[in-house]
């Protein structure tokens, strides 16, 4: 293969809250990168992920998903933030769910730019036992817009998701490699920490909690073959501060221990992590601060 043969470009992933992703993105790269959670709109970032083989590399771009129901400055930002991606990117991947396609998946489709290719991404096959019928569900959102193609997959289970990837190159343009062969992911480590305890949050609170929680990460320093870590959990209101908390402590430690192992695996390294919760009322509406945030 010469140089000019090899493609390189990006892709977004864009879909309504829940439908999988982050979890898609991560599989389709090999490697966690964005956090997952049953709880709609965990991902709250544009985050970017990079798959390299001898002959392409496709930086994937996962984005929030599209709010229409919830507004505050944090959702507006977020609605923002897919826009933008979509105005500069090579290909889109528009992720639904099986058996689902709603108003809210109409919203996403409509914000895509004409004449942006459209591959369709039906997940989470393992849903519809009847092939038959999802097949016919597929066949009649590919009427919608005039996609590029369609794959069936399941994310979760890692299923087709060699189909779905081979796809995308054909649609990217020629061109050397934009990151490293080895490189996975344009965020930083402190970052990638800070989103491993919110999803730890996520995941322990469920629906116990509101939207509105964050994660500060406010000293990240390497000593002593050690990586040393503060977080800040934000809660917008007191009463969420003793839910996170738990009785004696016990579901924030909970929390705390099971970010600190998957940091290690990220880090390759022994951390130390310190996590307390901090209240900041109004938060999600501060724009200033959503700023200095990076949302």
């Amino acid at each position: 293969m010469t140089e000019s043969d090899f493609r390189c470009g990006f892709v977004a992933i864009v879909g309504r809250p829940n439908v999988g992703k982050s979890t898609l993105m991560n599989h389709l790269i090999g490697q966690k990168v964005s956090i997952t959670s049953k709880k709609a709109q965990t991902t709250r970032h544009k985050i970017n992920g990079v798959y390299s083989n001898t002959s392409a590399q496709i930086i994937f771009t996962d984005t929030p998903g599209f709010q229409t129901r919830h507004r505050n400055a944090l959702n507006d930002r977020l609605n923002q933030n897919v826009i933008e991606s979509l105005a500069a990117v090579d290909l889109v991947l528009l992720v639904v769910e099986a058996g689902r396609f709603d108003a809210a998946d109409a919203a996403v489709l409509k914000q895509i730019p004409a004449g942006r290719p459209v591959l369709l991404v039906v997940n989470k096959l393992d849903k519809i036992k009847d092939q038959a019928a999802l097949a016919r569900f597929a066949a009649e959102i590919e009427q919608k817009h005039a996609f590029i193609g369609c794959e069936i997959v399941s994310a979760k289970h890692g299923l087709r998701l060699g189909e779905l990837r081979a796809r995308i190159p054909a649609h990217l343009p020629p061109g050397p490699p934009l990151y490293p062969e080895d490189m996975l992911t344009d965020k930083s480590s402190r970052f990638l920490c800070a989103e491993i305890v919110r999803e730890k949050v996520f995941r322990y609170l469920g629906e116990e909690l509101p939207y509105a929680v964050n994660v500060e990460i406010e000293s990240f320093a390497e000593e002593d073959h050690m990586i040393r870590i503060h977080a800040a959990i934000l809660v917008d209101k007191d009463g969420q501060k003793g839910i996170i908390i738990g009785k004696g402590g016990e579901r924030l430690k909970k929390i705390s221990t099971e970010a600190r192992l998957d940091m290690e695996k990220l880090l390759d390294s022994k951390v130390f992590l310190r996590v307390w919760v901090k209240v900041k009322s109004g938060w999600a509406d501060d724009v200033r601060f959503l700023k200095e945030l990076g949302m």
